[in-house]
């Protein structure tokens, strides 16, 4: 029997960092050793496997479990491969107290152990035949711009649920906010430092747009809100401009992460703020950072094998969250979609990342009972 624990290591031992937090070909980078591994742990199950390809050397891998007979139904299990970056140590895992430590021990390589052990797990099986066609499915980039689960979404694919590997500490999410990155400028004319008054300062206009976003359209957004995932947000997260003290700066410009509630969408947030701007008799140039639309996810938690699923971690109520994942992505094209998996989201990207071994192993058995319930 495959043991999850051990699959866990193995992959942590696998560096596979987003490219894009990397300089190019440094040795860290890529999913793709750890993509070979998964293909080659899956075909010694049984299962069929094939890769499909998201980005030039980066590709998906797809393992299937199908049933011999009748399908009555497809469920993917979709956690994403790639890891933000680390020093060289992070990805010697460590074993302490009954926790696992390393790059992306719960980020997500906690839920692609957890899914592929399960899925093993019932290919060996001599229970009765599953009448569910069981799809693993590792993603690229999820860390960056989802190419791996937005090609995949591309591709036509169709399911009757998908569960998205992140962690929730084994609660199933049915919805979690949209991510819209907008960059925004602001355009003066430099004069000497000893004559500002020549000049126009794009600094101190930018500090006048700074001001609306955080506070008028901070407070407009705390009014709006939403059962599960509470409050829109909007966060300044950076800010240049200028060159030296000596000269009046002609250009300043910020990089703003809003947050996005179910119904609101790039356009709608982009026509807000060009109504802030205009109201307050601001000029500032407005674009979005993102290459892809990065929508909120809201998935109807009464949905049949939805129910199921929450029924057998014998969880009542659906929950939110406030990042963003490949869920929406797959949600978007038709395949409804939740987020579930081993680990705290508190412990991702940090140095010491951990995941609970305990709980690592209840994914797993958690998976097995739902398919095993499934009719």
């Amino acid at each position: 029997m495959l043991r999850t624990e051990q699959l866990l290591a193995e992959l942590i031992a696998l560096p596979s960092v987003n490219p894009a937090f990397l300089p190019p070909r440094h040795p860290l980078a890529g999913e793709k050793r750890v993509a070979d591994f998964l293909a080659a742990t899956a075909a010694q199950a049984g299962l069929d496997v094939e890769f499909q390809k998201a980005l030039p050397g980066r590709s998906n891998i797809i393992a299937r479990l199908r049933p011999k007979n009748l399908v009555k139904q497809t469920i993917l299990l979709a956690p994403h491969m790639d890891t933000v970056g680390a020093d060289g140590t992070k990805f010697i895992p460590q074993r302490k107290n009954g926790r696992l430590y390393g790059r992306g021990a719960c980020d997500t390589k906690g839920s692609v152990a957890a899914m592929l052990a399960a899925v093993c797990e019932l290919a060996k099986s001599k229970a009765r035949p599953l009448t569910t066609e069981i799809i693993f499915v590792g993603l690229i980039d999820e860390e960056h711009m989802q190419a791996g689960s937005r090609a995949f979404a591309a591709s036509g694919f169709k399911a009757d649920l998908a569960i998205v590997g992140e962690p929730t500490q084994l609660q199933v999410v049915t919805a979690h906010k949209g991510s819209l990155w907008l960059n925004l400028a602001t355009r003066g004319r430099s004069a000497h430092g000893a004559t500002p008054h020549l000049g126009i300062n794009a600094v101190h206009s930018m500090s006048r747009v700074l001001d609306a976003l955080e506070n008028e359209y901070g407070a407009t957004l705390k009014k709006r809100k939403h059962k599960l995932l509470g409050r829109a947000t909007v966060n300044v997260g950076k800010i240049s401009g200028g060159s030296q003290p000596n000269i009046v700066p002609d250009e300043c410009r910020i990089e703003i992460d809003r947050r996005t509630l179910p119904g609101e969408t790039e356009k709608s947030v982009l026509r807000e703020i060009a109504s802030l701007l205009e109201t307050n008799d601001l000029s500032a140039n407005v674009s979005s950072a993102k290459l892809a639309p990065a929508l909120a996810l809201e998935t109807d938690f009464r949905l049949p094998l939805v129910q199921r699923l929450m029924r057998s971690v014998k969880q009542v109520r659906p929950v939110g969250v406030d990042y963003f994942c490949d869920a929406a992505v797959l949600s978007a094209a038709g395949i409804p979609s939740v987020v579930f998996g081993p680990g705290n989201i508190a412990q991702a990207h940090t140095t010491d990342e951990w995941i609970s071994l305990a709980e690592l192993e209840r994914a797993k058995d958690l998976l097995v009972r739902f398919f095993a319930s499934l009719p």
